[in-house]
């Protein structure tokens, strides 16, 4: 079975965007070293994205405008709009527990849930996601959007690796 792994940077102090939905301070202390790129080996394992709406949004406002950086991916894109889906993006918007729990049958490799927070929230309610992979960014925001909130019942997850790259520290847990 594929697994729905978080892969996604927040602050020390738990947020991934700022209060306006900004991302600009996801940055580490020094140049990348040579072999220390968590994100290329993390994409080779995957075949579909997962993200709502704002995410996607951003993606194609600010972050990429020109072209679609996902293109050798299926997306799904978690939304109350009404929209097309178009090329390898198809826009969802049914309940996301239920399309992620069909898609993890299917045969693949794994699925990204690439954010935001609404969603990964949701999704962690529903003890949907199998990994979660946390870079964790040497910033105090104080304020903002917040991964993780209150959820239904606890979850107990086990540490399977820490590594520090940038000053940035990744964090992979594993659902028990």
């Amino acid at each position: 079975m594929r697994k729905a792994i978080l892969f996604i940077a927040m602050s020390l102090d738990g947020y991934i965007a700022d209060p306006d939905g900004k991302v600009d301070w996801l940055d580490g202390e020094e140049d990348q070293e040579e072999g220390m790129d968590s994100y290329s080996e993390f994409v080779k394992g995957i075949d579909t994205i997962f993200m709502g709406w704002n995410t996607y949004h951003q993606i194609v406002t600010e972050l990429s405008p020109a072209e679609w950086i996902y293109g050798d991916f299926m997306t799904y894109v978690i939304t109350h709009h009404k929209r097309k889906s178009e090329n390898q993006i198809c826009f969802y918007n049914g309940d996301p527990a239920d399309l992620l729990k069909k898609l993890k049958k299917e045969e693949g490799k794994d699925i990204w849930i690439c954010g935001g927070a609404n969603l990964a929230k949701q999704l962690m309610s529903a003890d949907l996601i199998d990994r979660y992979h946390i870079s964790v960014i040497p910033t105090l925001l104080g304020k903002g959007i917040r991964l993780f909130g209150e959820l239904p019942r606890e979850r107990k997850l086990a540490l399977k690796s820490v590594q520090r790259q940038q000053g940035i520290t990744e964090l992979i847990y594993e659902r028990k």
